[in-house]
């Protein structure tokens, strides 16, 4: 967070690649923790565009995911609801000037490099232009420390 001269709180952008979300999610993995508790309090403003809900949307109808929930006790629904719930809808963004090998992967990469925002992701073709990233204003990395 950060304070405006009115003094008003303001809580940094970050934008979350799906694999974090179902870290986050699904999985319950112990690196996100922080990001939970962070996200909780309004460290962080979640920001996400409609086009990443639905690719989450689509992963989560895998059968392997399907499978996964089930074990786990985990409603699909309720983990869209949760997205929903979380994040700050916005327009998709205009191409960034850096392109990341998995296209499926840019959506993510424009949107953290429109507002400056902080990028959490697991793939390493985003985490391989991380130097790029940092130089537009981007801090790619795996998890909140």
């Amino acid at each position: 967070m950060t304070v405006a001269a009115d003094g008003a709180v303001v809580s940094a952008p970050i934008v979350i690649d799906n694999n974090v979300v179902l870290d986050l999610l699904v999985f319950a993995d112990p690196a996100t923790a922080l990001l939970k508790e962070q996200l909780a309090v309004g460290r962080w403003r979640w920001i996400a565009t409609r086009s990443m809900r639905d690719e989450l949307a689509a992963v989560l109808q895998y059968p392997h995911m399907q499978h996964v929930m089930a074990g786990r006790g985990v409603d699909p629904d309720q983990v869209l609801a949760a997205v929903e719930a979380g994040a700050q809808w916005l327009d998709p963004a205009p191409k960034a000037s850096v392109t990341c090998k998995d296209k499926d992967d840019q959506k993510f990469i424009d949107l953290a490099v429109q507002h400056g925002a902080m990028l959490l992701s697991k793939d390493k073709a985003v985490l391989c232009m991380r130097k790029r990233l940092l130089a537009l204003g981007v801090l790619a990395q795996i998890a909140i420390k």
